[in-house]
C-alpha cells in the first residue's frame, strides 16, 4: 500500500501541464517517444486535449493512467479543469490523495491557479508545486515562490535551485541532498549527479538553511535540532518535509523545464518521497443505516469492500466504470452491492488502464484505481460487498433550479442527441431531462447557467450534435398564505349512471419547517363518504396541486383536510369524487391568498478587495441580500441570497467587473415569496401566454 500514489496534475491554462504529463509517461516507460503539443510531426501529445480551455484539465482517453517509477506505482487522475460547482468535481477530488500544482516561471500565479488551489484546499489535498518553463525568457522562480506565499498563502520553500536560467538553464541543485543534477541524452533521460558548481556553493547553502528554517516552523522534531544548531542529515530533512506536506502545513517547490526535458525525474522522486500513500489520507464514508453518520475508513485490504465509481465512459465494449477502492479487495466474478440502487451486480471483467490501452487483472485491493466493464451504474455510486451500507458521497442530490428548452438543429442527429442526454444523466445526478407536456419541448434542468452550458458544449464536441437552446426558465412554485374552506358538489346527470360526489373541508399552509410539501388528512367522522373513495379524493387534490391558477406552476407547502361530504348509492364513483376534489380546490384556492415562490440562491462571491464596491452595488441591483462579508487575504468574500431569476449572465458581468479575477459559487438555498410587483408581472405574462395558446 505504501508504494501507491494517486495524484492529479492541475494548473492554469498553458502552464505546460500536458507537456509535463507527456514527459512523465516517457520517463516511466509508458510511451516510447515524445510528441509535442503543437509539434511539427502532427502527432500531438499522448494526452493532448482538443480545446484545453473548455475541456477537463487534461483530456486523456481514460480517467486514470498509471505508470511505475522505481518501486512505486503512480496513478495519474484526470482532474476536472472547470470549476462547475457540480458533483463531478467533488468526486474527482475525492479520488486524489495528492496533487502537483504546475506554475509558469514567467507568468507566475494566474487566475486559474488560484481557482485550482482553492479547490484543493477545500478537499484537503496535499500538494507539491512545480515551476515549469525555466528555459523561457523572463523566467524567475523566486518571484513565483513569493507569489505562492502572498497570493495563495502557502507556507512553501524551494527544495531545488536552478543552474542557470533562460537560455543558460543547464540543470538543478538538489538542496536536500546537496548535489547538482544534469539531464543528458537526446531526451534528457540520463540523470547525471555531480558536485555543486563552486560559484553556486554559497547560494545553495543559504537556500538550504532557509528551507530548513521554514520546515522547522511547522515540524517540532526538526525545530529542536535546528534551534540546537545540530547538523541535519538529508534523511531527517526529507522525513520532516514529508510529515509537514501530508499535514497540509508545507508545500515543497520543485522546478525545471518539461519542454527541455529537465527536472521531471526529480519531480517524480518528490511525488514518491513527499506525497501520501492511500493509508496516510483520512477518508470517511457515510453510513446509510445510521442516517448518514460519518465513519472513518481504515484503507486496509482485509476490511469490508468499499469503492466509489467516480467516472463513466462509453467504451468499445459498453460502459466502462472507473473505481477507486477505499477498503477491502475485489476479485473478478465476485458479487457487489450497489448501495445507491440496492442492486447486486457481478464483476464480469476487471481491467487496469494505461492511457487508452487496457490490461486484464484478476483482483485489486484498497488504494488502487481500476475499471469494470459491463456494469450499469451511475457516476458517484458506491459499491460494497454487502456487509456494510456505506456511501462515499452524500446521497442527497440537490433539486435542479433552472431549466432550458433544447432542440436539435437537424432530424438526423436525434439518435445521438438522446444517447448524449442518457449518458449525461447517468454521469451527473443533478442533470435532469423531461418533456414539457404543454409545448412538447425537451427541457434540460441543472444547477445553473454554466452547468447547462457545459453540457450543451459537450454534446457538440463529443456527439457532434448541434443543439439550439431557448431562454432559461426558472422553476417557480406557488403556495397559499391563509386558510380557506371548500364545500363543493359535483353532480352530473346524462342518461344512465350519473356522477355525484360532495366534498367539504379546508386547505391551510404547512409550517415552514415541514419536511413534506403536501399533506392530505382525512378527518371524516362516520360513513358520509365510503372509504373506497378516499384515495380518489386525494388523487384529485394532488392533481389540482400540480398546477396552481396563478402561473400554472406546482403548489407546495399545503395541507388539505377533508371533514365532510356526501355520496349517492348509485351515481357516486371514483371519477366523480376525483373531479369533485379537483374543482373544490380550484374553487377555494383564490380565497387562500396564493403567492408565487421563486428559487433563491446562496451565492458566495470571492473577488480582490479593490473590486468590492462594484460587486456589492451589482448585488443590490439584482435584489440580493448580503448575509456576510469578510476578508480572506487580499480577497473579499461576500455571501448573499439572490433570486435565481436575477442571476442570468452573472458569470460574464462578474468577470468584466473584476478583470476576470472574481469567481462565485452558487447553490440552491430555498424557495421564497416574490415581491408584489414581480408577482403581477408573472401573472400577466402567464395570462397572456394562455390567451395566445387559445
Amino acid at each position: 500500500m505504501n508504494k501507491i500514489r494517486n495524484i492529479g496534475i492541475s494548473a492554469h491554462i498553458d502552464s505546460g501541464k500536458t507537456t509535463l504529463t507527456e514527459r512523465i509517461l516517457f520517463y516511466t516507460g509508458r510511451i516510447d517517444s515524445i510528441h509535442e503539443v503543437r509539434g511539427k510531426d502532427g502527432v500531438g501529445a499522448k494526452m493532448d486535449s482538443m480545446d484545453l480551455e473548455r475541456e477537463k484539465g487534461i483530456t486523456i482517453q481514460s480517467a486514470a493512467t498509471h505508470c511505475v517509477w522505481g518501486d512505486h506505482q503512480i496513478n495519474i487522475i484526470d482532474t476536472p479543469g472547470h470549476v462547475d460547482f457540480t458533483i463531478e468535481v467533488e468526486r474527482a477530488l475525492r479520488v486524489l490523495d495528492g496533487a502537483i500544482l504546475v506554475l509558469c516561471s514567467v507568468s507566475g500565479v494566474q487566475s486559474q491557479s488560484i481557482t485550482v488551489d482553492r479547490q484543493m484546499k477545500r478537499y484537503d489535498v496535499p500538494r507539491l508545486a512545480f515551476i515549469n518553463k525555466l528555459d523561457r525568457a523572463g523566467a524567475d522562480p523566486w518571484r513565483v515562490i513569493e507569489q505562492l506565499r502572498s497570493k495563495l498563502r502557502h507556507n512553501c520553500a524551494a527544495v531545488q535551485m536552478p543552474i542557470g536560467l533562460e537560455g543558460e538553464h543547464r540543470g538543478l541543485v538538489d538542496l536536500i541532498h546537496e548535489r547538482a543534477f544534469y539531464f543528458e541524452g537526446a531526451h534528457g533521460e540520463k540523470l547525471v549527479q555531480k558536485e555543486i558548481p563552486p560559484e553556486l556553493m554559497k547560494e545553495a547553502a543559504d537556500r538550504r538553511r532557509a528551507l530548513i528554517e521554514i520546515v522547522s516552523e511547522v515540524d517540532d522534531d526538526l525545530a529542536e535540532r535546528f534551534v540546537n544548531d545540530e547538523p541535519i542529515t538529508p534523511a531527517e530533512l526529507e522525513a520532516a518535509i514529508r510529515r509537514a506536506t501530508i499535514a497540509l502545513r508545507f508545500t515543497p517547490v520543485f522546478m525545471g523545464s518539461a519542454f527541455k526535458n529537465k527536472g521531471v525525474q526529480l519531480l517524480l522522486n518528490g511525488v514518491c518521497s513527499f506525497l501520501p500513500c492511500p493509508t496516510e489520507v483520512s477518508n470517511y464514508a457515510l453510513d446509510q443505516n445510521k442516517k448518514e453518520e460519518k465513519v472513518a475508513i481504515t484503507g486496509s485490504p482485509t476490511g469490508p469492500f468499499v469503492a466509489l465509481a467516480f467516472k463513466l465512459e462509453e467504451g468499445r465494449f459498453g460502459q466502462l466504470t472507473y473505481l477507486r477502492i477505499y477498503e477491502g479487495t475485489i476479485r473478478r466474478g465476485e458479487n457487489l452491492l450497489n448501495v445507491v440502487t440496492g442492486k447486486k451486480v457481478k464483476v464480469p471483467r476487471l481491467v487496469k488502464m494505461h492511457a487508452d490501452d487496457m490490461e486484464d487483472i484478476q483482483s485489486a485491493h484498497a488504494g488502487e484505481i481500476v475499471a469494470m466493464f459491463g456494469i450499469e451504474c451511475s457516476s458517484g455510486d458506491t459499491f460494497t460487498d454487502g456487509s456494510v451500507r456505506y456511501t462515499m458521497t452524500s446521497m442527497t442530490v440537490p433539486e435542479p433550479v433552472m431549466s432550458l428548452a433544447i432542440a436539435v438543429s437537424s432530424k438526423d442527429a436525434s439518435a445521438q442527441f438522446s444517447k448524449a442526454l442518457n449518458r449525461f444523466q447517468k454521469e451527473d445526478p443533478t442533470f435532469r431531462v423531461k418533456l414539457d407536456p404543454e409545448s412538447g419541448q425537451t427541457l434540460i434542468s441543472g444547477m445553473g447557467e454554466l452547468h447547462l452550458d457545459i453540457y450543451v458544449e459537450r454534446m457538440k464536441r463529443e456527439y457532434k450534435v448541434e443543439a439550439s437552446v431557448g431562454k432559461p426558465q426558472v422553476n417557480f412554485r406557488e403556495a397559499i398564505s391563509t386558510r380557506a374552506d371548500f364545500n363543493y358538489l359535483h353532480k352530473k346527470q346524462s342518461g344512465g349512471q350519473g356522477q355525484y360526489g360532495r366534498v367539504e373541508g379546508y386547505i391551510e399552509p404547512l409550517p415552514e419547517d415541514s419536511e413534506v410539501k403536501f399533506e392530505f388528512k382525512n378527518m371524516l367522522v362516520g360513513q358520509a363518504i365510503p372509504n373506497s373513495y378516499i384515495p380518489s379524493i386525494e388523487k384529485g387534490f394532488i392533481e389540482a396541486c400540480n398546477s396552481g391558477s396563478l402561473i400554472g406552476h406546482p403548489v407546495e407547502g399545503i395541507r388539505i383536510v377533508l371533514t365532510d361530504g356526501a355520496a349517492h348509492a348509485v351515481d357516486s364513483s371514483e371519477l366523480a369524487f376525483k373531479l369533485a376534489a379537483l374543482y373544490a380546490f380550484r374553487q377555494c384556492y383564490p380565497a387562500a391568498d396564493p403567492v408565487i415562490l421563486e428559487p433563491v440562491m446562496l451565492v458566495e462571491i470571492k473577488a480582490p478587495t479593490e473590486f468590492q464596491g462594484p460587486v456589492v452595488g451589482d448585488i443590490n441591483r439584482r435584489k440580493g441580500m448580503i448575509v456576510n462579508s469578510e476578508q480572506e487575504g487580499d480577497d473579499a468574500v461576500i455571501t448573499c441570497h439572490i433570486p435565481l431569476n436575477n442571476m442570468f449572465g452573472y458569470s460574464t458581468s462578474l468577470r468584466s467587473m473584476t478583470q476576470g479575477k472574481g469567481e462565485f459559487t452558487m447553490e440552491y438555498y430555498k424557495h421564497l415569496g416574490v415581491s408584489a410587483e414581480v408577482q403581477r408581472q408573472l401573472e400577466t405574462s402567464h395570462k397572456k401566454g394562455s390567451d395566445d395558446k387559445k
